[in-house]
């Protein structure tokens, strides 16, 4: 039993290492130590048992650690086994290009949300893919479109909002607000809550038995998917996008 038990703080403390690098920022022993709450001995061996496992390589000039190119092989394999991918992929790459806008699909896990793909159209284009990265459920379109999915206790835990614009909503009944009106419109939006100049529209994706567990959006330059005169249209097409993912993941409307 002590043995399993040491295994288990072994694990529990190299799964720390790997996500001090979650900010993709590289790093040095010692950081990773402070962020990961270990020791620099501990986390000196980690790494080195992580790098023979190609989980963490390390700069030969910098010395400087970052997370290793074998992460790249799991997590491809995780992303094709993953549902509503498999069934929303060329949906929303289909859209991007249709539209010229961007178009995410983020799942949700427990309290967050995190990007499935995303597509770029020409009028929205990036220089970094947002595949893997956690999506603030407040400050975004994609993640308050789910939070009709959460029980009050669950938006509670959300507390307290960080604040990312001077837009961004960090006051706790502006929250219930936006998942009341979430869930009466059927969509989310969002103009420069989460970056200045950005905008979006987003919808919840549904699995078979009627759960929010992702959702899709559409996205681009404020200037560019012009909210102001063409919100009716987009919720209308991200709706109905949604809507075509959740009946792909087995759901086909309320029990009657």
């Amino acid at each position: 039993m002590a043995s399993d038990k040491s295994t288990n703080q072994s694990v529990e403390k190299a799964v720390a290492v790997l996500e001090s690098f979650a900010d993709g920022q590289p790093r040095r022993v010692g950081d990773v130590a402070q962020a990961a709450g270990i020791t620099q001995s501990t986390a000196s061996r980690l790494l080195a048992t992580l790098e023979t496992a190609g989980l963490v390589e390390r700069d030969p000039i910098t010395t400087l650690y970052f997370l290793g190119s074998e992460l790249l092989t799991l997590a491809g394999v995780a992303i094709n086994q993953n549902p509503v991918h498999r069934v929303g992929r060329q949906i929303a790459q289909n859209l991007a290009s249709e539209l010229g806008l961007g178009v995410n699909i983020a799942m949700l896990r427990g309290t967050e949300l995190v990007y499935l793909c995303h597509f770029e159209g020409r009028n929205s284009p990036k220089s970094h893919t947002l595949m893997g990265q956690r999506v603030p459920i407040h400050a975004t379109s994609i993640g308050k479109s789910t939070l009709p999915g959460f029980s009050a206790a669950a938006r509670r835990a959300l507390l307290p909002l960080t604040a990312f614009t001077e837009a961004t909503i960090t006051d706790p009944l502006a929250l219930e607000r936006e998942a009341a009106l979430a869930a009466r419109r059927g969509y989310a939006t969002e103009v420069e809550e989460f970056v200045l100049g950005r905008a979006s529209v987003a919808a919840p994706i549904l699995d078979q038995l009627g759960r929010i567990v992702a959702a899709i959006s559409i996205s681009g330059p404020r200037t560019t998917i012009d909210l102001e005169t063409r919100e009716a249209e987009l919720a209308r097409i991200v709706i109905e996008t949604a809507d075509r993912i959740s009946s792909g993941l087995g759901y086909h409307g309320p029990a009657s």
